[in-house]
């Protein structure tokens, strides 16, 4: 089958296009192929085998793990980012990047805090203590700090 030059190059300009919007999508999506993300996802869910790319409203990656039993790959869970999530909620001196895991009853996995500008944080968000005080914690709990979280 012989393609004439117009539909060559139409049918190339396509190729190229869906590739452009691949990779467009993929570095929107933030693909947790990132060495450092992937690392941070899997402290949040150690048994996982794989992640998906960042997605859905609000944005959040989704952790698989396998299914002893049946083999299959099942949904393990939710990672997201507290600066994706309305409303911003502000530090002393700006947001605070912290990444959450949850599975999929809505008790947290853990938390990692990724960046922060607090004048104070060695000693309030930085210790390995604030971040574990939520480990295992419902959605569903107050959350009310001097109860049953420490600020």
């Amino acid at each position: 089958m012989i393609i004439s030059a117009p539909v060559r190059i139409a049918l190339l300009a396509s190729i190229f296009a869906a590739g452009t919007v691949v990779i467009v999508a993929r570095a929107a999506g933030q693909a947790p192929a990132d060495a450092r993300l992937q690392a941070e996802l899997k402290r949040l869910f150690p048994s996982a085998t794989a992640f998906s790319p960042k997605e859905g409203e609000p944005p959040h990656f989704k952790a698989y793990v396998n299914d002893p039993r049946s083999g299959s790959r099942t949904l393990g869970g939710f990672a997201f980012w507290t600066t994706e999530l309305e409303p911003l909620e502000r530090g002393y001196d700006g947001p605070i990047k912290i990444l959450i895991g949850m599975n999929t009853q809505g008790v947290l996995t853990g938390i990692i805090v990724t960046d922060h500008h607090e004048p104070y944080g060695n000693f309030s968000i930085d210790p390995p203590e604030f971040a574990a005080q939520f480990r295992g914690k419902n959605i569903r709990d107050p959350f009310k700090v001097g109860a049953d979280i420490d600020a």
